[in-house]
């Protein structure tokens, strides 16, 4: 009797000390679970906070599906560039244009002393004495023709003698006709030159080819050229001007002849200009995988500069998007998110999709909508809540 009360004691004992023991487990447990912290943000309408809080309502604006992007850079357009070296050899007399200079197609740039010059002028001389005694032999030749016929007709001479008249008329015509040429050809290189015939000594004058800007400038007075081939200025019609971008293989695809593209330059942050694309290389590079695309841009008011940098912009499509204000949108828990008001002064935290910029904007691709209410103004305040 006595064993069966001590069995039924210890297994009381038992039992209570292991309901104790999950207790002790079952709090811990409890303790140990992190606090769950309220999505929702609730300001009393009465709190100063609140005004420091601007809400504004979600609106939709077209924005770029197939966008291209790309850095660019002003060029000079080389179907309009000009170098201009010297049509002979010898010695600058004179530089009449400055580095900088806007000068109209046909103004003088400098002025040349050359021995070519005289070499012309020599030769045309020579070639106009030529014609004069082709025509002098000429009409001997017909007098002498004349002469023989009229005694051909009395049977003085025999009709052999008016045959070799005729030849040598012919030949005295076709040795007019040679040496006219030749003071022809003689008299254009003066022309080409800009020389008056007859005069020795003249300066040779070089001119624009073009209207321009002169972009360089090698020539010096009393300075001997020999080489005819090296340009001495070099003048750039700049009404028209070229943008060059290097545009990501995977984005080519997008952009076709003609079509036109946007330009935005540091030089100018707030404007954005227009091109018309004129040339697509044939090529990828093979160290960047861009392929070189150049768009021509007017430049009437000569404010856009070779070498100024930008970006080009081409929109292949558009569609309406929900757009916010840059500011709007935070980073949170490693996602993007915004504020939206679900009431007056009740917030809540909600992860956005964000899309291209637009403006000011940005586009947002999930997690809004239009007619959303979301806060413009003291995000970083709510956060801190």
């Amino acid at each position: 009797m006595r064993l069966v009360r001590a069995i039924l004691m210890a297994s009381s004992l038992l039992s209570v000390a292991c309901g104790h023991k999950e207790e002790i487990v079952e709090t811990a447990a409890v303790s140990a679970a992190p606090p769950v912290r309220n999505s929702e943000i609730t300001i009393p309408a009465g709190s100063p906070k609140l005004k420091q809080i601007r809400v504004e309502t979600v609106k939709t604006e077209s924005v770029p599906t197939d966008e291209v992007v790309a850095p660019g850079k002003i060029e000079v357009n080389p179907n309009r560039v000009s170098h201009v070296s010297l049509p002979v050899a010898g010695r600058i007399t004179s530089v009449l244009e400055k580095l900088g200079d806007f000068v109209q197609q046909g103004a003088p740039l400098l002025t040349v002393e050359s021995a070519d010059v005289d070499a012309a002028m020599s030769a045309y001389l020579q070639s106009e004495a030529g014609v004069n005694q082709a025509k002098a032999t000429l009409l001997k030749a017909q007098a002498d023709l004349d002469r023989a016929r009229d005694l051909f007709e009395h049977n003085a001479i025999a009709q052999k003698e008016v045959l070799n008249g005729e030849n040598n008329v012919s030949q005295s015509k076709a040795t007019l006709e040679q040496a006219e040429a030749v003071k022809k050809q003689a008299g254009r290189r003066l022309e080409i030159f800009g020389l008056q015939p007859g005069q020795f000594g003249q300066k040779l004058v070089v001119r624009a080819p073009i209207s321009g800007k002169v972009l360089e400038m090698n020539a010096v007075p009393g300075e001997f050229r020999n080489d005819t081939n090296a340009p001495v200025i070099t003048i750039a019609d700049l009404s028209t001007v070229w943008v060059a971008s290097d545009v990501p293989e995977s984005s080519i695809r997008f952009i076709k002849l003609n079509e036109r593209l946007e330009i935005e330059l540091a030089a100018y942050p707030d404007e954005t200009f227009t091109g018309r694309v004129t040339k697509i290389a044939d090529v990828v590079d093979p160290q960047t995988r861009t392929v070189k695309v150049r768009a021509e841009m007017e430049n009437v008011r000569g404010r856009l500069r070779p070498e100024m940098f930008g970006k080009i912009r081409h929109v292949e499509a558009m569609e309406l998007r929900p757009v916010v204000p840059a500011g709007t949108v935070i980073q949170g828990d490693g996602q993007n998110v915004v504020y939206v008001e679900k009431s007056p002064g009740v917030f809540v935290q909600r992860p956005v999709t964000v899309g291209p910029r637009v403006k000011d904007g940005v586009a947002i691709l999930r997690g809004l909508q239009a007619g959303d209410r979301v806060v413009v103004d003291g995000v970083m305040l709510l956060k801190g809540i």
